[in-house]
Formats: C-alpha cells, sequence, structure tokens
C-alpha cells in the first residue's frame, strides 16, 4: 500500500459540459483523492469547438467548484500521457449505451497498449442522464428547446447567447 493520492482524470472535450458529466465527475471526486477534468484542446474525431478552451474550463471549474478535490486543464496530448504527466492512475469515463460502450472498448485497448499501467474505471450514466450529450444539448437550444435542467445555468445562458436563432 503507498501513501501516494489516487489521482483520476476524466478526459473529454466538454462542448459544453452537462449534469450527466458533472454527475460522473462527483462520483469519481468520492473515489479519488482528486480528480482532474482533462479538456482536450483539438480533437481529432470531433468538429470544432462551440466555445474556446478556455470558457470550457471555466465553465468546468464554475460547476465544480463546491467538490474541494476537482480540477480542470487542458491537454492536447494521449491522455495515458497526460495521465503520467500529472500521476493519475485512472482514466474515468461514463458511459450512456451501447454505442458509448463499442467506442470506449475500443479506446480502452488502444490505451492498455500505450499505458498498461493507466487502467480505465467506467462509471454507468445515472438514469435522469443517461440520454444526455453535449451535441444533443447544443441541438436543443438551437432551436429553441428547454435545456436549463441539463446544464449548469452559466452554460445555459451562454449556449442561449451563442445559438438562440
Amino acid at each position: 500500500m503507498t501513501d501516494r493520492p489516487r489521482i483520476a482524470v476524466c478526459p473529454g472535450s466538454y462542448d459544453p459540459i452537462t449534469n450527466g458529466h458533472l454527475d460522473v465527475i462527483s462520483r469519481a471526486s468520492q473515489q479519488f483523492d482528486e480528480v482532474v477534468v482533462a479538456v482536450v484542446n483539438l480533437s481529432v474525431r470531433k468538429s470544432r469547438s462551440l466555445f474556446g478552451i478556455e470558457e470550457r474550463l471555466g465553465f468546468i471549474t464554475e460547476a465544480t467548484e463546491h467538490l474541494g478535490n476537482v480540477r480542470a486543464e487542458p491537454f492536447n496530448v494521449l491522455v495515458v500521457d497526460f495521465a503520467r504527466r500529472i500521476g493519475a492512475t485512472t482514466i474515468v469515463k461514463g458511459l450512456r449505451a451501447i454505442s458509448d460502450f463499442e467506442y470506449e472498448f475500443e479506446m480502452n485497448q488502444l490505451n492498455r497498449m500505450q499505458a498498461p499501467d493507466v487502467d480505465t474505471l467506467y462509471l454507468m450514466a445515472s438514469p435522469q442522464y443517461s440520454f444526455l450529450s453535449s451535441s444533443g444539448v447544443k441541438e436543443l437550444a438551437t432551436f429553441g428547446g428547454a435545456i436549463d435542467e441539463l446544464v449548469p445555468p452559466s452554460v445555459a445562458k451562454r449556449l442561449k447567447e451563442e445559438l438562440a436563432r
């Protein structure tokens, strides 16, 4: 047994952060000494971000300030390299549906090949968030849908400003 702090990384684009993300982050914060919400600066698999890196980091910092062991940082390297750099041994991801599992299974295998010393822990989405995605929230906001229960208040305000038609 070591007295080294248990650090986890919760990676994602967080464009924007949703209450589903916050649920996973909050639950992870109960399991680890420190949780680093790692915000990818330039995603390879997603289109250009609606919000810049600084604004996304700000949303996360504001939404998690009540959690004393959570901080947000940008990254632009392999998530396992980022994890090693900050001393994390676990990547925490949320799973909503079978489609998430298929993608995450592939990513887990690739990550384990790169860094067998970094594990991945999957937390099942809480039922009320099992359908929730950043892209879905952006689509709702674009067409004036109700998003106040899906994202933090500052995110809802900015989405309405940015996407209202």
